[in-house]
Order: structure tokens, then C-alpha cells, then sequence
């Protein structure tokens, strides 16, 4: 199966950079062979419930008749008492005793190969530019740690309320800043993945995270 089948001519793609101020400042060639991808919507699910998969703890647990503390003497005799017979009051029927199918720690993670991961995220990534929902910045700065001048600073570059924005190394300011906005999210290009790049109506790249995509995943 042909993960990388490109549905373009393979010429780089050239897109607007834009600054702080929505304005053009600067061009930038994306590469086809991670932007303009035949697009396999399997891919990005099976990628999706791979991560997905990962984040569940597993750690649910019940203690069965032989996990509960008691004892396994005969309650009472078997006849003659007038009560239902009973074995021992660690059965499951009894308050206290033990709990029948209950959860056990288990490991929810699911097997995809590196190569399925990285062609779902090739066809995310070429979703978003084909849907015109992909935006290249020439940077994206904050000299604190302050949420509201990383609110105006997507309002003045025109992002909007919902997007995931990437930038190309550690920036404490601006990730910190996007922690309390629940619909922003700002992750370094290192940690792009499907499920963030779905999840989110519009994709932000800055110039060198893009530059960083491209490197890792041509």
C-alpha cells in the first residue's frame, strides 16, 4: 500500500506568511510530499485511537471472592434454618464479599506501525491546507507569561478561538500562556500529532516549525 501517493504535480506549494498583524511579510515553499498527500482518512483514525489508546490508565481494580478478607467457614448449616444455603460470606451475593467480572489492571495500548503514524499525520496535515484552515506566521513571541496578550495576539493576527498552534522550540511564555484557554492549544513541532491536528478547527504553524515538520516527516 502506497502511504505517500502525492495528488499534486510534486511542484512545492508557496503559501503567504503572515505577521502579528494578518499582513503578508514573507513566502514559504511547503513540501509535497508531506502537504499535499492522497489523503487516507483510515489512517488518521486507526492514528487517533492509538493515542487514544495510550492515555487510558488502565489501573481500574476489584477484588474478587478471593481477593476479599474473611473466612471461608460455612456460615451455617446447610438445611434445616430456613435461610437460602451459603458457601461462605466472601461470595459475591453478600454485602461485603467479593465482585463478580469486576475491572483488573490492564494495558489498553494498541500496535501501529511508525509508518501508519507518520502517513496519518501527512494526511491530517494535508486535510487542513486543502480546507484552507492552515496559517504560516513568521513568529509568534510573548515577552511574559499572560494569557490575555496571547489572546490579543491572535486576535490581531485574525486565528480566532480555536486552533492549535505550533512553534518550532521551547517557549515557556507562550505554552504557559495557552494552558488556561480551552479551546488554544500550543505544542512544540516536535509533539504535532492526528489527533490535535483534527481536533482543533484551525492549524497555526510558525515559519520555523514548519520548517521542522517538513524536516522530520520528508
Amino acid at each position: 500500500m502506497d502511504t505517500e501517493k502525492t495528488s499534486g504535480s510534486g511542484e512545492p506549494i508557496r503559501v503567504d506568511v503572515l505577521n502579528r498583524q494578518g499582513e503578508v511579510v514573507d513566502q514559504f515553499d511547503l513540501n509535497p510530499s508531506v502537504f499535499d498527500v492522497e489523503v487516507k482518512p483510515h489512517l488518521m483514525l486507526e492514528a487517533v485511537k492509538y493515542q487514544q489508546a495510550k492515555h487510558r490508565a488502565g489501573t481500574g481494580s476489584s477484588k474478587t471472592r478471593g481477593d476479599v478478607a474473611g473466612s471461608k467457614k460455612k456460615p451455617w448449616r446447610q438445611k434445616g434454618t430456613g435461610r437460602a444455603r451459603s458457601g461462605m460470606r466472601k461470595s459475591p451475593i453478600w454485602r461485603g464479599g467479593g465482585v463478580i467480572f469486576g475491572p483488573h489492571p490492564r494495558d489498553f495500548s494498541i500496535n501501529v506501525p511508525k509508518k501508519v503514524r507518520k502517513a496519518a499525520l501527512k494526511s491530517a496535515l494535508t486535510q487542513k491546507r486543502k480546507d484552507e484552515k492552515l496559517t504560516l506566521i513568521s513568529e509568534l513571541t510573548l515577552e511574559r507569561i499572560k494569557t490575555a496578550e496571547l489572546l490579543d495576539w491572535l486576535g490581531d493576527a485574525g486565528i480566532g478561538e480555536n486552533a492549535l498552534v505550533v512553534i518550532a522550540e521551547a517557549d515557556k511564555n507562550v505554552e504557559l500562556s495557552a494552558r488556561n484557554l480551552p479551546r488554544i492549544k500550543a505544542i512544540r513541532a516536535v509533539g504535532i500529532n492526528v489527533r490535535d491536528v483534527l481536533l482543533h478547527d484551525k492549524l497555526i504553524l510558525t515559519k520555523a516549525a514548519a520548517q521542522a515538520i517538513q524536516e522530520a516527516l520528508s
